[in-house]
């Protein structure tokens, strides 16, 4: 069983829920990332996204995209990214580690490649935003031979045939988009997201994990009620962007919100 499996049968056991923080790697700068990654699980983290800085990531808000510019004007490259993880696992085997990114940097490696060296760096599973199901056997069957989950995204658009399509193809766990937008949207909607997770759960019984428009306690805990895990992101790198000139303040603050959203979803 892989550890995102482990970690999702563990806290349903308890009757938790998987809270799943998003920082990108490298942001301010390289050193922060792991002590940030360690930080992050002691604070109540269970899953870890780490998003792999990218020149033109698509799919995220200007938060976000701050972070990627910030991270590549310190040479974070993917590769950076996977020596990242790899000194993570030095204290901690437990912790499911996704890499969350776009699919340019994993072509330039090469799908056998990447998937060999996320293996054996400790990687348990990749979130391609930028690569359908339909274009995806290739990638999938290098992830699968060896052992990673790929991870998909499905929108509050997604029609019901390509939701059983994306269930088909992926494993871990499914990416539920809450709001229509980039990543740091508002207007989270916890009932169209509860009706719209029925009918992904009519096709998967994978966790389902919620993110975007997740920003305190009371969204995440609302969040809990209705899906499997809580997926935040861009507050958290609105948090680093803020203490940029103050690293060595980063991982207490960024723990601080994690905090109070794991206490929240608990209560």
């Amino acid at each position: 069983m892989s550890r995102i499996n482990q970690c999702f049968a563990a806290l349903k056991a308890k009757d938790k829920k998987a809270l799943i923080p998003y920082v990108t790697a490298g942001d301010p700068q390289p050193a922060v990332t792991v002590p940030l990654m360690h930080a992050m699980v002691e604070a109540g983290a269970d899953i870890i996204e780490l998003g792999v800085p990218f020149s033109d990531p698509m799919a995220d808000g200007p938060v976000i995209q701050l972070a990627c510019e910030r991270a590549l004007s310190h040479g974070t490259r993917l590769l950076d990214v996977l020596s990242m993880v790899k000194t993570f696992r030095e204290k901690d085997d437990i912790t499911p580690v996704v890499l969350m990114g776009y699919l340019n940097p994993i072509e330039v490696l090469g799908y056998e490649s990447f998937a060999a060296q996320a293996k054996a760096a400790g990687v348990d599973g990749v979130l391609t935003v930028d690569l359908p199901p339909e274009e995806s056997a290739e990638f999938v069957e290098a992830m699968k031979q060896n052992a990673l989950d790929v991870i998909y995204l499905l929108a509050p658009t997604t029609q019901e045939s390509r939701i059983e399509q994306v269930c088909e193809y992926g494993s871990g766990y499914v990416y539920y988009v809450s709001v229509k937008g980039v990543t740091g949207s508002a207007a989270l909607d916890v009932s169209e997201v509860a009706s719209k997770l029925e009918v992904v759960r009519r096709h998967t019984d994978m966790p389902v994990g919620v993110g975007f428009g997740i920003r305190d306690g009371a969204s995440a805990a609302a969040v809990a009620n209705v899906a499997d895990g809580v997926i935040v992101g861009s507050v958290l790198v609105n948090a680093i962007a803020e203490k940029v000139n103050q690293p060595e303040q980063i991982s207490k603050d960024v723990a601080g919100i994690i905090a109070q959203m794991r206490g929240a979803m608990d209560a």
